[in-house]
């Protein structure tokens, strides 16, 4: 197969140790060499191996492609009405999700699949790679099902969320809308998706409809994730933990007991501060689950109410400035552990082996994504070793 090198590299993230300094397993003045769409040689430029073509880095930092493992991207309508009135601290009662819901159900198919693409190549240009996404703005099995096969038209990492909120139309039985997520909906869902999720919360399932969706689910195949302990204690950790969770998402709301679950286990806590930043939340305790000795992943929560943005290197500022996160860990979690909270060893590194997904900066060093924040430092994204576009 023919070769690449990418050479001149200022730092390499490669997320390998074996192959560098520290966790990140940084290499300086670095080169990599692709063949077939994957990583075949890491290491300084000065030994680079001969290769068919040479890309030159131009002194960039070298990354992982972001791994996005929380995202809501199948969906119509906007909400900011809704997002001015609460940053004007004024009241607000449109209707939240129930607002995207009514515009998700209105929509077409080919609405709702130009509107997931349009946010994917938003992600890409920032260096995303890998993304899953949710269903949970249909909530009827017509709409569930149809949000699902749209999404797994763009991705594997598909996840069926029909316990996002109780759908409107189920408003007072509540009961009969769990039945329907764990039958009839679950059975026109299932050959779609990879994950099924439920919003474990006041205000939407308890731990005993939680659990009730997520057995049902993995009787279909489907490997549980859990929207866990955002608004208020709860029991959605301890349930993400029993399971077998992939991952507990949000994380906010934690005793000790749920950090030594997340400690033991090998469920991710998934951290989203775009919702945080969006709602003007408490921040989740990075830096409490890290000195545990929990696996941290970082996301965007992308979603048209709470965190409507696709920006990874935006969340790593945030987790470094308000979460206690160092900067190479917030890199590390948006990468390595993002891949860990969807269970792939593919992706979030750049090891021997490893598909080739990576991003060029217009930086020395991934630290610039704290130290400038806001800045698109995202020059060349390739997936697989083929380059998505540059600038």
């Amino acid at each position: 197969m023919p070769t690449t090198s990418i050479t001149n590299i200022g730092t390499l993230v490669t997320n390998a140790p074996e192959l560098g300094e520290g966790p990140l397993g940084l290499v300086e003045n670095a080169a990599l060499v692709i063949e077939d769409g994957k990583i075949a040689w890491a290491g300084p430029t000065a030994r680079t191996p001969p290769t068919d073509t040479t890309h030159d880095a131009r002194g960039g930092a070298v990354i992982p492609g972001f791994v996005d493992s929380h995202s809501h991207l199948v969906f119509a309508g906007d909400r900011t009405a809704e997002f001015n009135a609460r940053m004007s601290g004024r009241g607000y009662s449109a209707g939240g999700i129930r607002t995207t819901v009514a515009a998700t159900r209105a929509a077409t198919d080919a609405e709702l699949e130009r509107n997931l693409v349009r946010h994917l190549s938003e992600a890409l240009r920032q260096g995303t790679t890998t993304f899953e996404t949710k269903s949970g703005y249909g909530l009827t099995t017509h709409d569930e099902e149809r949000a699902l096969r749209i999404a797994a038209a763009h991705t594997d990492e598909v996840t069926y969320l029909g316990a996002h909120i109780v759908s409107p139309d189920y408003a007072e039985d509540p009961a009969a809308y769990v039945e329907l997520v764990t039958g009839e909906m679950l059975d026109a869902c299932a050959p779609h998706a990879r994950w099924i999720d439920v919003f474990c919360e006041k205000g939407a399932f308890d731990g005993d409809q939680a659990r009730a969706v997520l057995t049902a689910g993995r009787a279909r195949g489907l490997h549980p994730r859990v929207h866990a302990n955002q608004l208020s204690y709860g029991p959605g950790v301890q349930l993400a933990v029993e399971l077998d969770a992939a991952s507990a998402d949000h994380c906010t709301h934690l005793t000790d007991a749920d950090v030594d679950a997340l400690a033991n286990s090998d469920t991710v806590a998934t951290l989203l501060p775009g919702a945080e930043f969006s709602t003007r939340a408490q921040w989740p305790d990075a830096r409490r689950l890290l000195d545990a000795g929990a696996t941290v992943a970082l996301s965007t929560d992308c979603n048209p109410g709470s965190s409507f943005t696709s920006s990874v290197p935006f969340c790593i500022a945030l987790a470094v400035r308000d979460m206690g996160m160092t900067p190479d860990e917030a890199l590390w979690s948006a990468t390595a552990g993002g891949a860990k909270a969807l269970r792939r060893t593919d992706v979030g590194h750049l090891g021997v082996g490893a598909r080739a997904d990576l991003a060029i900066l217009d930086a020395p060093s991934h630290v610039h994504f704290a130290y400038r924040p806001g800045v698109p430092l995202v020059r060349e994204v390739r997936r697989a070793g083929k380059p998505q576009g540059a600038r």
